[in-house]
C-alpha cells in the first residue's frame, strides 16, 4: 500500500502544532474552511462547496502523535492521516503520513502535491503568519 510522506521543521512549540492538526478550529486555519464537528465525535471537511466531503475519526491523540481515519471518499476511505511531532531545539519536526492508500493513482499523486503545500500552511499558521485555509467554502474544483 502506498503512503504519502512529508516532513517539515517548524519554529513553534509542539503544543502549537498539535492544536493545528487535532482540532476543528486548528484544521480551519490551514486546510479547509468548512470543518464541522459531528455528534458522534467525528469531523467532516467539505471541499468544493461540499461536492466532496471527507469524514475523519480520531484514532490517536497524544502529545507526540495525532492520527485520523478517513471514513469516506472513493480513494480516501480507510486511509490514515498521521501527524508525528518530534521536538527539536526550540521547535518541532512534523512528520506526516497519509497512509494505507489502495493504489498509486493519478489522484494519489495530486494529493501528494497538495499535502506538500499544506505542510507549508501548517508551518505558517504555527509560526504566526496566518496563511488561512487552502480550501475555502465556495472554492471550485480544478
Amino acid at each position: 500500500m502506498p503512503d504519502i510522506h512529508h516532513s517539515i521543521n517548524i519554529n513553534a512549540s509542539p503544543d502549537a502544532v498539535r492544536a493545528l492538526v487535532s482540532t476543528p478550529d486548528g484544521l480551519r486555519q490551514w486546510w479547509a474552511e468548512d470543518v464541522e464537528p459531528q455528534a458522534d465525535g467525528a469531523i467532516s471537511l467539505g471541499f468544493f462547496d461540499r461536492a466532496t466531503i471527507y469524514r475523519l475519526r480520531s484514532l490517536d491523540d497524544r502529545d507526540s502523535r495525532v492520527a485520523w481515519r478517513c471514513e469516506t471518499g472513493k480513494e480516501w476511505e480507510g486511509t490514515d492521516l498521521v501527524f508525528a511531532l518530534q521536538p527539536q531545539g526550540p521547535g518541532v519536526v512534523l512528520d506526516f503520513k497519509h497512509a494505507n492508500w489502495r493504489d498509486e493513482t493519478p489522484y494519489f499523486t495530486s494529493c501528494n502535491t497538495t499535502w506538500g503545500g499544506l505542510m507549508f500552511r501548517i508551518k505558517g499558521a504555527a509560526e504566526g503568519r496566518r496563511p488561512g485555509p487552502l480550501f475555502q467554502k465556495n472554492s471550485i474544483a480544478y
